[in-house]
């Protein structure tokens, strides 16, 4: 009888609390795909425009009218660097545009790039304006056309830039423009800047650097006459326009890259010695902390090699100071974290030689290596060397594969400090002496926070965007949370995954499944971050799917083994890893295995289309956004340095093809590309089509004219592009 008033008790507040968190449920608001797609409502507040200054305690950001110099402790404004005023052309009534503005040296002089346009996916060119603080004077660089990478010399004095496969530099003195290379030609030849391939690949389009006295320019100069030519048709007009660029496919011919030197006293050019072998690959040229010394990078064909050369500017003579080899590749993201220390005879850099990418500190005399970092994860970025009080800092996975986290640590591998330790993604970026940082930091569910903290120790400062906003609009929906697990399949193999149940989720029903996957080498889906896109799947939970994402073996953040052994056969295990996933999930109680759908987008889609080919018993319903279908379709120096040449490995690239298993479809398949895809052509979907049709299946088909391989050229087209999946798969897969 004792007990008889907290029985009663406990059972009224467990009888009510599911109504009342129901009424609260009830209360919220519904998500539409207009409010989802069409709407800017859940997009999160960023902290842009923002330029460190070379005293390290201010920095520059782009405001609606100037740019101003702010105190990283403080916040406070210092100085109005330039006001939107300043900024109007000479018998012209509008100011410039103050986006994408570039400090010289010493920050005496601006430049801006005006009325851009877009060439592929990181190139454009633009008409430039340079601003002198001192004279308030804004100036047109050139009158003569518009473009391309306009760079300072090191005393702010002249003005480098490419046009037209040609390399000019301005002198602000004097306002002559001089052209320095004259046999650029489109198709032919280019000089100063890269081909698709490079920057597509190599994330690279700059291709000339001033060296550290402004005496000299080097550049890389590209041949790619042998190079096929790939034609992309636009229409909308009576008849089409065609575009033609050199497209180099897997096992094809490359551009013969070659460097140079200009010396702007003599007017001569030095060619430079890259050594006899032209099939191969130059990735980066950059001026090392040696006097007259051009540092190349010279990577072979197989990119297991890579070997940095010290050229002789004046005589062009080298001699290979580094050397890395590796039995599968080279990891061509560590190319960016190579940084030569002024004594010039050390380098730091990092690699992946004991299984896992580390910093190291390598000796050129010695030719000794040095560890600095050390364990069993990755370091995932190389922020910032301070020279001066010999330390790195970096980002890394040490804590878990899904978390990034950003540490300080000593030359000598001692004195490791966490600056950004907390669970989630941490990035940071440094003032110009490390004094401070501005620190980027999410988790699944909470959208960027931007502080800036301290650099010796990694102390709060101040908060500058918290997006509270948008966490108070998300908390008006019921939206799902995004929940870390793991599957292991039944080759043994743990893997990390995400999931959003359904909105009301009710453990007693069946509910359809829908794989939302990328999968290519050293990705990840599965991040502890606030990634894009999640609102469509928290549409897609509202009505009634489970949405999954699963990193396969080829994902990043595990270490090389794990990576890398997708080696030669692209496909094989990630198809494996996310059948047994489908089957592990179709299992669940509360899992429909009937229904059971997936979809990608790029390499996604290419294991959207292999999942329903080679997973046809498992996987019911499937979307491929721009796929690959044919790995001979794709460019070389992507392709090859997982799979080498198709001449060397022709079942590799023949087996994980979808297009080589489109009799295997059973279920239902809805096939999406651009049909102006620059980078995974629309060849690609064409002829998965012409195997599926010879093989009598049904599927569903949509392109989209002028859109390239993000298709969003035109009116309405990324709204109709989503509304056409949705609609897809609520007929399908529920």
């Amino acid at each position: 009888m004792k007990k008889t008033f907290p029985i009663l008790l406990l059972a009224f507040l467990l009888f009510n609390l599911p109504i009342n968190t129901h009424a609260q449920e009830e209360s919220k608001k519904e998500l539409t795909l207009d409010l989802v797609l069409k709407s800017r409502e859940f997009s999160p507040r960023s902290v842009r425009g923002v330029s460190p200054l070379n005293n390290g305690e201010l920095f520059s950001r782009v405001r609606p009218d100037s740019i101003n110099a702010y105190s990283y402790k403080t916040g406070k404004l210092v100085e109005v660097i330039v006001t939107a005023d300043e900024l109007i052309p000479e018998g012209d009534t509008v100011p410039i545009p103050m986006r994408g503005y570039k400090f010289s040296a010493g920050e005496s002089k601006i430049l801006f790039a005006t009325e851009t346009e877009p060439i592929y996916r990181r190139s454009s060119k633009s008409n430039f304006y340079i601003f002198d603080r001192g004279t308030k004077k804004l100036t047109a660089l050139s009158e003569n056309g518009k473009q391309r990478l306009a760079g300072f010399s090191p005393d702010g004095s002249k003005v480098a830039f490419v046009r037209e496969n040609n390399i000019f530099i301005k002198d602000l003195t004097t306002g002559k423009e001089k052209q320095i290379t004259f046999d650029g030609k489109d198709g032919h030849i280019i000089n100063g800047t890269t081909d698709w391939v490079y920057e597509e690949e190599f994330s690279v389009t700059k291709g000339f650097y001033w060296s550290p006295e402004g005496d000299r320019l080097a550049f890389m100069r590209f041949d790619e006459s042998n190079v096929k030519e790939w034609m992309l048709t636009y229409y909308g007009e009576l008849y089409p326009d065609r575009h033609s660029y050199k497209y180099p496919k897997a096992g094809e011919d490359n551009s013969v890259v070659t460097v140079h030197v200009f010396a702007l006293n003599s007017g001569q050019t030095t060619l430079m010695d890259v050594g006899a072998e032209t099939d191969q690959y130059i990735p980066r040229i950059k001026w090392a902390p040696v006097e007259n010394k051009l540092a190349i990078y010279r990577v072979n064909r197989l990119q297991n090699k890579l070997e940095i050369l010290f050229a002789d500017a004046s005589s062009g003579s080298s001699e290979v100071v580094y050397t890395e080899k590796n039995k599968y590749y080279i990891e061509d993201g560590n190319y960016d974290n190579i940084t030569f220390l002024d004594n010039g005879n050390q380098i730091i850099l990092t690699s992946e030689r004991d299984g896992y990418n580390h910093i190291y500190l390598y000796n050129i005399d010695k030719q000794g290596l040095q560890q600095i970092t050390n364990g069993d994860w990755d370091v995932t970025n190389l922020i910032g060397v301070d020279q001066e009080n010999k330390k790195v800092y970096y980002q890394s996975a040490e804590v878990s594969p899904m978390d990034r986290n950003v540490y300080v640590i000593g030359f000598n591998g001692k004195g490791k400090k966490g600056l950004a330790p907390q669970p989630g993604s941490n990035s940071a970026r440094f003032s110009s002496d490390f004094t401070y940082f501005i620190k980027t930091w999410s988790d699944a569910n909470t959208p960027p926070v931007y502080t800036v903290n301290r650099g010796k120790n990694g102390k709060l400062v101040r908060v500058m965007e918290d997006n509270q906003k948008l966490k108070d609009i998300r908390a008006g929906f019921p939206l799902q949370p995004k929940e870390f697990f793991t599957i292991t399949t039944s080759r043994g193999v743990e893997l990390n995954a995400w999931k959003i149940m359904p909105f009301d989720f009710d453990p007693n029903k069946k509910y359809p499944v829908l794989f939302d996957i990328y999968g290519g080498p050293g990705s990840q889906t599965v991040r502890n971050s606030f990634g894009r896109g999640g609102m469509w799947n928290q549409y897609l939970a509202q009505e009634g799917i489970m949405i999954v994402s699963v990193d396969v073996r080829g994902s990043g953040a595990r270490g090389e083994e794990f990576k890398k052994i997708t080696y030669r056969e692209l496909g094989k295990y990630e198809t494996e890893d996310l059948i047994g996933s489908a089957k592990y999930l179709a299992s669940l109680p509360y899992i429909d295995g009937d229904h059971i759908g997936i979809w990608g987008w790029s390499y996604g889609g290419y294991m959207s289309s292999l999942c329903m080919t080679k997973g046809a018993d498992v996987f019911d319903v499937g979307i491929a956004v721009a796929p690959v279908t044919n790995w001979r379709y794709y460019d070389n120096i992507y392709t090859e340095r997982f799979m080498r040449t198709p001449q060397e490995n022709p079942t590799g690239y023949d087996d994980n093809s979808p297009i080589n298993h489109a009799d295997k479809l059973k279920g239902e398949f809805l096939l999406i590309h651009g049909m102006a895809d620059d980078n995974v052509h629309p060849q690609n979907t064409y002829d998965f089509v012409t195997a599926l049709v010879a093989a009598d299946k049904d599927f569903e088909f949509m392109v989209y004219p002028n859109s390239n391989h993000g298709i969003y050229t035109g009116k309405n087209t990324r709204f109709h592009l989503y509304k056409k999946m949705t609609d897809f798969l609520l007929e399908n897969l529920k």
